[in-house]
């Protein structure tokens, strides 16, 4: 697993997620993940786009940064997940508890239009 942090013009930072996220990965994961929420971004988008395989790992893991973004006022957002990882979410029900967006470009899109509104 490779997990790759950008901000984007201080609205979000995106973790893109690349491989496979397994076991051995669940530490890394983590920590990607709270560092990120340290710097408590008003939107933290999980980019799915290059996710081979998700362990249960992973979704803890997502679970838990949502919890965390969540008691800190940070929107969390999944971002184009492939079509195994959806299953993945909606056998499990966690599709219900994220936000779930097509690409990345659209919770962007949806970020910008809720900063004008309240801006």
């Amino acid at each position: 697993m490779r997990a790759t942090t950008t901000v984007v013009d201080g609205q979000a930072v995106i973790v893109r997620l690349d491989g496979e996220v397994d076991l051995e990965d669940r530490q890394p994961l983590q920590q990607a993940l709270a560092r990120v929420m340290q710097t408590r971004p008003p939107q933290l988008i999980v980019d799915l786009t290059g996710l081979a395989f998700c362990h249960s790992v992973c979704l803890n893991a997502l679970l838990t940064a949502r919890r965390r973004a969540k008691a800190a006022g940070v929107e969390m957002v999944l971002a184009a997940p492939p079509p195994q990882t959806r299953r993945v979410l909606e056998i499990t029900g966690t599709d219900q508890v994220f936000t779930i967006c097509s690409s990345v470009r659209t919770a962007l899109a949806d970020t910008y239009a809720a900063s004008r509104q309240t801006g």
